[in-house]
Order: C-alpha cells, then sequence, then structure tokens
C-alpha cells in the first residue's frame, strides 16, 4: 500500500533501525511507489537484555508493503549491517540483494546456514555499476572501512543526489584501494538533495590513524616479543587479520586460528583472494603443543569480552586446546564497543593473574584504530558533497546532535537538517524538508530460534529475577469446604538464603495462611487467578516493608478439585 504520509511528489527518507543507537542498521528510500532498502543490520545487546542473543529491527511495514520493494542494497559486509538479512527473509520478500565483493561472500555463507528460507539474487555489484529504476539510478562509491569493499550508495532522482555514506573514514594511506572522493565531487556539481552520513565518531575530534599505520606497528610489536602471542580482534575485521598474518610470516611464527566465526571469516577470505599466505601457514589448533612458543600466534575471538568465545575460555582455564601460561603476551587488537568494558577487564585481570603479559590499543602501542570517520573526516564529507539537506544518521542520539552541529559548521542549514529517531519519516520536495509522522518501527528481540517472542515484559522479568530474585509460596486448599488444608510452603531462590531466616519465613507463611482464609470467609465465590493476585499484592507490601526489596512473587494454588 502507498505511504500515505508522502505526497505524490514528496520522496520518503527513514530509519528501521541505527538512529538512537550504534548497530541495527536499516535505512529505506521510499520514491515514486519504489521502496529501496539500505542495510539489514543486527544490534548486539548490552548487559541490560539478559539472555538476548540479537536485536533485529521491527519489519512490519516492510512486510506490508513488500510489493513496492526493489531491493535490499547492503554498503559493507559488517554483522550491524548485515546480520539481520536472514530475519528479514523470512518475514519479507525481497526481491534482490545488492552487494560488493566481500559482503558477497559473508552473505552468502551466512544465509548457507538457513535451510527455511527463499535466498532471492544476489547480484554483486562493483563500483562503477549502475542501476536504472522508475526515476531512479543507483550508483556507487568506494570509501575506506575496516573491511573491503565498502560503499557509499547514490540514488540519482530528478531533484538531485540522494547519497547514503555508509561506514567511513578519510584514509589516505588506504590498506586496500583508495576511496573514489572524485566521485562526490562530481555528484556536488550535479547537486546533492541530501546527505546521509555516519555519526559514529562526530565527538572525536583526536586523528584516526591508517590502517597502514597499525599494520607496521603490529609488525614492530611483533619483532619484539619473544614468547607465545595470543591476539584478538573482530572477526570481520579482514584488513586486520592480513596484517597478523604478515607480521607472523615477518616473525617466523606459525598462525592458529580459533574461535567459529574467526575460522569461518579466514576461511571465506582465502576464498575470495582478501587473505594471503603461503603453504604451510596455517596450522590446526591441536598441534599447538608441537611448536615453540616463540614459533606461534594464536589468532582469536573474543575482543570484546565474550564469555563463551575462545578468549575468555582460554583466560578462564576451559579452552580445551589452549592454556594461557606465564611468558604468553596477550594483544587486543580492537576497541571496546560501548557496554563491553567491563567483561573486557574481567578477561584482561584473569590472564594477568595466570602470569600472561596484556597489550591493549593505547599511548604505548598502536594495537588498533577505528573505521569511522573524526570531525575532520565528516567535515570533508559535508564539504565534497554540499547538501541541501542533511541527516545524520548511525549513532546514538548525542552523536547525531555533534554531527548536526559539524554540518552548520561548514554551511548547510539548519532549518535543512533532520535529526530523527527510528521510525520517524522525512519527506523531501521542492518546498522543503519535514518530519510526515512516523512508520511502526522497534526492536525484535532473537532469543535462540525464536523471533519476535521475546517483549518488554518478558526482559523485564529476567531483570527482576537477577537483581531481586524469586519468592514462591506454595498453598494446599479444600476449595469445597474453603479451607487450608496444610501450612503454606514457602521457596526462595536469589532472594534469601533460607538457612538461617527461618523467622521471616515462618512469620509470612503464618500471615499468607490468615490472609488466605480470610479471603475465604470474605468472598465464597473468589477465584482462583484473583486469589493468586491478592497474594502476590498482599505479599509485595510485606516483603519490601522488611527486605526493601521486590523479588518476583509467584503463588501456587494445588490440590483444588473445583473452582474456587
Amino acid at each position: 500500500m502507498k505511504n500515505s504520509l508522502l505526497k505524490s511528489d514528496e520522496i520518503g527518507i527513514f530509519a528501521l533501525g541505527g538512529l538512537g543507537e550504534v548497530g541495527k542498521n536499516m535505512y529505506v528510500i521510499e520514491a515514486y511507489d519504489q521502496i529501496f532498502i539500505i542495510d539489514a543490520g543486527i544490534l548486539f545487546p548490552d548487559a541490560r537484555l539478559l539472555g538476548i542473543d540479537y536485536v533485529i529491527p521491527d519489519f512490519t511495514y516492510l512486510e506490508q508493503n513488500q510489493d513496492r520493494i526493489v531491493g535490499l542494497f547492503i554498503t559493507h559486509g559488517h554483522e550491524d549491517h548485515i546480520g539481520g538479512i536472514p530475519y528479514l527473509l523470512k518475514r519479507v520478500k525481497i526481491p534482490k540483494i545488492y552487494a560488493s565483493g566481500f559482503a558477497v561472500s559473508l552473505i552468502e555463507a551466512k544465509l548457507g546456514e538457513y535451510k527455511d528460507i527463499k535466498i532471492p539474487k544476489i547480484e554483486e555489484y562493483r563500483s562503477h555499476y549502475t542501476y536504472k529504476f522508475k526515476q531512479i539510478e543507483v550508483s556507487f562509491v568506494r570509501l575506506n572501512h575496516s573491511i573491503p569493499d565498502m560503499h557509499g550508495i547514490a540514488f540519482k532522482t530528478p531533484h538531485g543526489y540522494i547519497f547514503h555514506t555508509g561506514d567511513f573514514k578519510i584514509d589516505l594511506t588506504p590498506v586496500g584501494p583508495a576511496a573514489e572522493y572524485e566521485k562526490l565531487a562530481t555528484m556536488s556539481k550535479e547537486g546533492v538533495l541530501a546527505l546521509l552520513s555516519d555519526s559514529t565518531n562526530a565527538e572525536r575530534n583526536e586523528p584516526i590513524q591508517s590502517e597502514k599505520a597499525i599494520g607496521e606497528s603490529i609488525i614492530d610489536l611483533f619483532s619484539n616479543i619473544k614468547g607465545r602471542i595470543i591476539i584478538a580482534t573482530f572477526a570481520s575485521n579482514i584488513y586486520r587479520m592480513q596484517q597478523i598474518i604478515d607480521a607472523s610470516l615477518f616473525s617466523g611464527r606459525k598462525v592458529a586460528v580459533i574461535g567459529r566465526s574467526m575460522e569461518n571469516s579466514i576461511e571465506i577470505g582465502i576464498q575470495s583472494g582478501y587473505i594471503k599466505a603461503p603453504s604451510g601457514t596455517f596450522i590446526d589448533p591441536n598441534e599447538i603443543n608441537k611448536f615453540k612458543p616463540e614459533e606461534l600466534t594464536i589468532l582469536s575471538t573474543g575482543s570484546q569480552g565474550e564469555p563463551l568465545a575462545a578468549l575468555s575460555r582460554i583466560a578462564t582455564g576451559s579452552h580445551r586446546f589452549i592454556k594461557a601460561m606465564p611468558g604468553d603476551t596477550v594483544i587486543f587488537s580492537s576497541s571496546p564497543i560501548p557496554g563491553n568494558q567491563e567483561s573486557i577487564n574481567r578477561t584482561i585481570n584473569s590472564l594477568f593473574r595466570i602470569g600472561a603479559e596484556v597489550i591493549t590499543h593505547g599511548p604505548l602501542a598502536d594495537t588498533h584504530t577505528s573505521g569511522h570517520g573524526n570531525q575532520s573526516d565528516l567535515k570533508l564529507m559535508l564539504s565534497l558533497t554540499r547538501p541541501k539537506y542533511f541527516l545524520p544518521v548511525h549513532g546514538e542520539h548525542r552523536m547525531l546532535k555533534f554531527h548536526r552541529d559539524l554540518a552548520i559548521d561548514v554551511g548547510v542549514d539548519t532549518n535543512n537538517i533532520l535529526i530523527m529517531d527510528n521510525g520517524d519519516v522525512a519527506a523531501i520536495s521542492k518546498e522543503g524538508i519535514k518530519k510526515a509522522g512516523t512508520v511502526q518501527a522497534g526492536d525484535v528481540y532473537i532469543d535462540g530460534s525464536g523471533i519476535g517472542d521475546i517483549s518488554n515484559n518478558i526482559i523485564w522479568e529476567r531483570r527482576s529475577l537477577s537483581e531481586d530474585g524469586l519468592f514462591t509460596v506454595i498453598i494446599t486448599v479444600d476449595c469445597q469446604s474453603r479451607v487450608i488444608i496444610t501450612d503454606p510452603t514457602i521457596i526462595s531462590r536469589g532472594f534469601i538464603y533460607m538457612k538461617g531466616n527461618e523467622a521471616l519465613t515462618e512469620s509470612l507463611a503464618t500471615q499468607i495462611k490468615e490472609f488466605v482464609s480470610k479471603k475465604f470467609e470474605e468472598d465464597n465465590q473468589i477465584h482462583e487467578n484473583e486469589l493468586k493476585n491478592n497474594i502476590t499484592d498482599f505479599l509485595q507490601d510485606r516483603i519490601y516493608d522488611i527486605t526493601q526489596r521486590r523479588p518476583m512473587i509467584i503463588p501456587v494454588i494445588r490440590n483444588l478439585r473445583c473452582e474456587i
């Protein structure tokens, strides 16, 4: 169905994910009864989302309008841009996926793990390709990021270009091909109607180092380390993995790869030609003990302190092949994702306790650089494209506001800038830009194989259980005579230790018995659910008055022979 928020001469732009957050990127351009989707990512949960594996966008609007979708266009292969594709395909018919180079290999490998979805044609684009649709021409601009084949996507409309940068930084000495800045200048001459630009580092003014400089730093580090090296990085950072392999070869080391996602990325990288290493470079992890420590590099997952990742298991001594030991040097070639610092610190402390040396990125060692541009990079993008309208994307709300201020600094009219939330629809026409309303957007939780069956109430219950525990009272009654047969039984899990708190539990059991007996006397028609709710309300107040805590309370009524 046609978007009722837009007039016939208006182009709509909105996000289903990626605004007010770092991750879950999914942007939509709606023009001339066509829907163009840019990216379909996931968000990795923080400590608040207990038991949740991933967060994906709400696809309801796309499901309701799938007949107008012309394709899904992928900027690059990071999980926060492609991780949601399998879940999208389960809900929405996508005619074609457009992706480039390494992203194609990653998407094909990812979709190969799902047997219950129909995979659309994956069209592999190159930076010089163009695709024509009704009054829209789509083209691509190669930019630099921490993964190969990152492209900004340009939508040429009758009113000018709408350009989505994807993730980028200005890197004048990149590891891979150079960015196509000349295309940005050409677009600017023809007229950029609207710019959607990455805001991740909009707060950062300090220089972002080149990927090439980090490669040289890693070689220097490896040359000066005498023992075994364990190095952790993002499994998607294929450039960094190649630098680690090069440094290992330079220092005469074999490479053992551990962690499923790292193994998959190495395999895909070798098959697609992005990872190059002579025969015999890689060894199986179970052969590690055949080599001297100074002859080994262990390339591992777990740079974010994930409890089940390889490095965390090495640090806790639970890995089946590798045990950390004194003399090891562990290198974190990554920066902490917000919310992960505590888990990373736990891993580092465990490694120090074993006797290993730990090196993280900092003033003394350059082990990582961001793939996102700083303030100068963002200003240069704005200056090169000179957009009429500007929509900062991909970032938490404060990042979007910092990016807005940068745009104003370089001359964008403040009235032509929109800071939006997921679901807000920007309508662009000859008259200007405005917020036209909202479409359905939000978070959908992935828990195991379940999609969307975990609500905010479930998350609240999990959080309540983790913080205040569980208090269960079991009551056996004879509903015909309306009497309590046995004294209430109390069970506590994560709330109080039963031994040592007998006086408290006995007092509560007595109060519950008196309360239920009184309810039976007052109401001959009380039903089971109503009685349970009354018991819960009664206990919440009593328990809070005594302990200042609010455990989850579950009343259980047994041996009912009829409705009470």
